[in-house]
Order: structure tokens, then sequence, then C-alpha cells
């Protein structure tokens, strides 16, 4: 077990319990911390329990995980409506939805709440700006952005990402958490839209929109295309569909916003599809019908 900066972090805060936040409650969990996720009413957050438990079955099915396993990881999960479950945290991971005022709010009530010193408030955003999420609190050199990847259970990489106020410690402790208590690979960016990954994928992703917009190639042949052609695992529409529509907008109208880049901006299909409620699989449907299972080429190794 890790003796090291971040190994004093035992007691976690995680808010949000959809898709990112479910996933990061339940590696924290497997890891031997004791886990409070916050939902917004009663019902949401028993839905949320029940999703990091149907997240948990899937690895005894898959044989990723003992039943012994699985029911101490969820004995160690807590899922409240109650923001003031958070006092006692060592460190907050806020997984809510991808928008800058409510995040900021968010920032503000964590700041008041969390009594611990020391303790860490972290972003799982993956455009929004470090420094003004930790602007909104009085301990802007504790705010730091720690960016999981869905599914959270399954891939490894986690950006870590410094605000111009961070404190070197803030950082070091948030790494040494990461590696060495979740056994994730940290990769650093700048506190700049898109960061790393979205800031090569997103522009990628919006240009395959544009391309179906444009009448050039179908939503089928462009992921074949990029399945087969490039050996990705997964064609840039389905990828589309998998993230949320609305997800990849927010993302992209930030990266826009900060850099101005005419190939950040949402193509007007993605808008109206957004504003249909055609997010992808999350409603069902999106580029694709996700109402039944797809059959999808193999990539070539």
């Amino acid at each position: 077990m890790s003796t090291g900066p971040g190994a004093d972090i035992r007691r976690v805060g995680v808010v949000g319990c959809g898709l990112m936040g479910a996933g990061i409650a339940e590696v924290c969990a497997r890891a031997g911390l004791d886990v409070v996720v916050h939902e917004v009413s009663p019902g949401a957050a028993e839905a949320g329990h029940a999703r990091i438990a149907g997240s948990l079955d899937r690895g005894v099915r898959r044989g990723k995980l003992s039943w012994a396993d699985r029911e101490a990881a969820l004995n160690r999960v807590r899922v409240s409506a109650d923001l003031t479950d958070f006092a006692d945290r060592d460190l907050v991971v806020e997984a809510a939805t991808e928008d800058e005022k409510v995040k900021c709010e968010l920032f503000t009530e964590l700041d008041r709440i969390v009594v611990r010193e020391d303790a860490l408030l972290a972003s799982n955003t993956s455009s929004l700006p470090i420094m003004k999420l930790g602007m909104a609190t009085t301990r802007p050199h504790q705010v730091i952005g720690v960016h999981f990847f869905n599914p959270v259970p399954v891939l490894e990489l986690v950006e870590i990402v410094p605000s111009l106020l961070t404190a070197p410690q803030t950082q070091v402790r948030a790494e040494e958490f990461v590696t060495e208590v979740l056994g994730k690979k940290v990769i650093r960016a700048q506190d700049r839209a898109g960061f790393v990954v979205n800031a090569l994928l997103v522009p990628y992703l919006l240009s395959a929109i544009r391309m179906l917009e444009s009448g050039h190639a179908s939503a089928e042949d462009i992921d074949t295309g990029m399945v087969l052609g490039c050996a990705h695992p997964m064609g840039p529409l389905s990828l589309a569909d998998l993230i949320g529509l609305d997800t990849l907008t927010a993302i992209a109208e930030a990266m826009y916003a900060d850099f101005k880049d005419p190939l950040h901006a949402p193509p007007p299909l993605l808008l109206r599809m957004v504003e249909a409620g055609l997010l992808g699989r999350k409603s069902g449907r999106g580029f694709h019908d996700h109402s039944e299972p797809r059959k999808v080429p193999a990539k070539v190794n």
C-alpha cells in the first residue's frame, strides 16, 4: 500500500451518480475507500446506487471481480441526496453536468461544507476552466481537475489538470492518489479547454458530423471506414453517441469559447439533434438507433 502524499485520502465524495460519477464511485470503493455519492433527489440516489450495483454485477459475470469483493465494494458506497454528508471527506470529485454555472455553484457550496482544511476539491470536467471553479471557492490552491474516461472501471487513463493557482502539493497528492491508490495512469495537461484528449478528439468527431451533414457519406460508412480503414475500435459517430451528443456539444462550445477556432464550433446538425432530444445511447437514438444492439465491424489487428 502506498505511503505517499495521496495515501491519506480514505474518505471520498462524488457529486453526481450518472455514468461518470457512478464509475468514479465504483473504482474508489473497489480500492477500499469509504465513498459517499450525492444525487439531487432520493429517487435519483436510488437509481445511482442501482447503476453502481449493476456495474459491479457485470464485473462478477466477466470474471473480473469475486462475489465477496463485489459485496465489500458495494457496502463501502452510500448514495445521499444531502450534500452536507460530504463534511468529513478528504477528497470530493465533482461529476455533475457539463455546465459552468452549475459547477461553480457546487464548488462554492462544497467550499462551505467540507470542513477538512487540506481536503482536495476536484472536478471531472472534460473542458471547463479549472481556474473558474477554483475561484468559486476560498481555497483555489486545493482545486484541481481530475478527468476520468468512460467507462471509468475499464479505462485506465486520468488527466490531471492544475490551474495557475493550484498548489504543487495538491497536484502531487492528486497524482499519488490516482496512480497508487486507484492504480490508474496519469497524464498532465494545462488548464485549457479540452485538455489533451478532447483537444485532439473533439475536432475529429465534429469533422465526422460535418461529413454526414454535407451528404458526403452515410453514418454507417463513416464509422465503418474508420474502424476497418484505421483500426479504430469504434467509429466517430458511434463514439459521439456513446459520449452523449449534449455532452459533446458542451465540450465543443467550451473549446470554441476558449480558442475561437471554427473547427471547434458545433455543426448545426449536432445542435438540432440535441434540441430534438436525440442524445445518443442515453436517449436510445443519436446518429445510430440504439433501441436494439447494432452489429459493428471488427477492427483489423
